[in-house]
């Protein structure tokens, strides 16, 4: 409990925080009483303090008791709609860190915290992965209060439900889950509110810190989805997912997440049903031939030749037979290749990641073919199915290793080893839940009402007339976008 000698609270206060040089520590008289302001440097907004703080301070004329100071910033002042009293001194320490200007009076055992946040933050611009051609052009940002109002801001309606808590023992990381009342499964709720509250790691920094405590253990995939588009994340909350957002990531976590949705973009929304429905079977196309395309070339070229046809298999053989190494070997090497050239191109600056694009076509268009290293058919195989794999972004890592697995297995065991790979990863995705949720809703469990909108979109007239039950728990959807 905080002490009423105003120089013990201070003592004490400074003992906490080491003496950290952040901390403000302001002397001031008001009313005729000593009183003490404390801040952190950096995380408040000068402006609004002066407005909020000092300015109504210094205009209480004469003299008044301690108590009645007390009272008047309590209640009678109109400081701050954020304005909480707080009465020991971790919750003293708590509000200064999080951007409160704390008021403590000699001869009182409460101070009062107001809030005047300020600190820098980026501004809100148009998403990085997740882009589009028609819809909005803002996206997450680092601040969670401005990550809510942009929330908000979508449904202006009681319905939606946004609750603050803390996580993190050490960095004290403020989130906000957010659901819709009326929509929402309440176990569902209940579930994620709970994992929350266990979590036991102390530092928390970014949201895919959180994301492996509420998905189910999977080698591969995840049924907790991730966007920067606030717009994508509204229509989660809508169909009855809980979403989560965390300060300091601009990207916001939904439960559950479904496979199809990763096939399913906004732009599919402004566009006619067949138009729709078309990108969508490209989408699926381009999965299938990114994991499974340099696998099944190889498998063909060390297996199964005579299911090539003989023209081509002509042109195979005579490419393949300057090459000194086998298919398997070239297919490893140029998926490795094409992997490493991925993570430059990645953590490079932008002004000079073209350059990995540059060197990359030239070494391994010309050169690398030219010098009878690696073959021209696999490296057109390999090159399709790397491009087919950029489509599907959010699946951009589980692509990559899946086929690698495929190559082994192709080259390996040929159609055998796809066809046993195939049938194991079906299985695994099949049984993987989230919080009791099937990960292949609505295909397995296989739901009539939710196929709507997963391969074929249906018109906008049918979807606004009923809303299908696409969670298997009376979680409404009008619409799913992955944006």
């Amino acid at each position: 409990m905080l002490e009423k000698e105003l120089t013990k609270n201070i003592i004490n206060i400074r003992a906490v925080m080491k003496n950290s040089s952040d901390l403000v520590v302001k002397y001031a008289k008001a009313g005729g009483c000593d009183i003490c302001v404390l801040c952190c440097d950096g995380q408040i907004d000068a402006n609004r303090t002066a407005n909020l703080v000092y300015r109504p301070l210094s205009e209480i004329d004469g003299n008044v008791t301690p108590e009645r100071l007390a009272a008047m910033i309590g209640g009678e002042l109109l400081l701050a709609c954020d304005e909480k009293p707080v009465t020991t001194a971790d919750e003293v320490i708590g509000a200064v860190l999080a951007g409160f200007c704390v008021i403590l009076i000699d001869g009182v055992g409460t101070g009062y915290a107001v809030g005047a946040q300020g600190f820098e933050t980026r501004a809100v611009a148009q998403p990085e992965n997740h882009r589009n051609i028609r819809g909005s052009r803002e996206g997450f940002v680092e601040a969670l209060h401005i990550n809510m109002s942009l929330v908000r801001r979508r449904v202006k309606s009681p319905e939606l439900t946004l609750r603050t808590m803390k996580i993190g023992s050490v960095s004290n990381t403020e989130i906000c889950i957010c659901s819709m009342d009326g929509r929402t499964d309440r176990k569902l709720l209940k579930a994620v509110t709970d994992r929350l509250e266990r979590l036991p790691l102390s530092l928390v920094l970014e949201s895919g810190f959180v994301q492996p405590f509420l998905e189910e253990k999977h080698p591969l995939f995840s049924g907790v989805g991730a966007t920067e588009r606030p717009d994508t994340f509204v229509s989660k909350l809508y169909e009855g997912r809980i979403g989560i957002i965390i300060d300091g990531s601009p990207f916001a976590l939904y439960v559950p997440k479904l496979f199809s949705e990763n096939f399913i973009m906004l732009d599919d929304y402004v566009e006619k049903p067949v138009f729709a429905f078309f990108i969508r079977l490209i989408r699926y196309a381009a999965f299938f031939i990114a994991i499974l395309l340099p696998g099944f070339y190889t498998a063909l070229a060390n297996f199964h030749p005579e299911l090539i046809p003989d023209p081509l298999l002509r042109n195979l053989a005579a490419a393949e037979a300057l090459t000194p190494y086998s298919v398997l070997t070239e297919c490893v090497i140029l998926d490795i290749f094409y992997e490493i050239m991925r993570e430059a191109g990645l953590r490079l600056p932008s002004n000079v990641g073209h350059a990995v694009s540059i060197v990359g076509g030239i070494v391994i268009g010309d050169i690398v073919v030219s010098a009878g290293l690696v073959g021209a058919p696999m490296l057109l195989t390999v090159a399709i199915a790397s491009i087919s794999g950029y489509i599907i972004s959010d699946l951009n890592n589980q692509i990559s290793l899946l086929r690698f697995g495929f190559i082994l297995l192709g080259g390996m065991f040929g159609l055998f080893g796809l066809t046993t790979g195939s049938f194991v990863l079906l299985v695994s995705v099949c049984s993987l839940e989230t919080c009791g949720v099937p990960f292949t809703a609505p295909l397995s469990p296989f739901s009539f009402a939710g196929m709507r909108d997963t391969l074929f979109r249906a018109d906008w007239h049918e979807l606004g007339k009923t809303e299908p039950d696409v969670l298997g728990k009376n979680a409404p959807e009008v619409h799913r976008h992955e944006g």
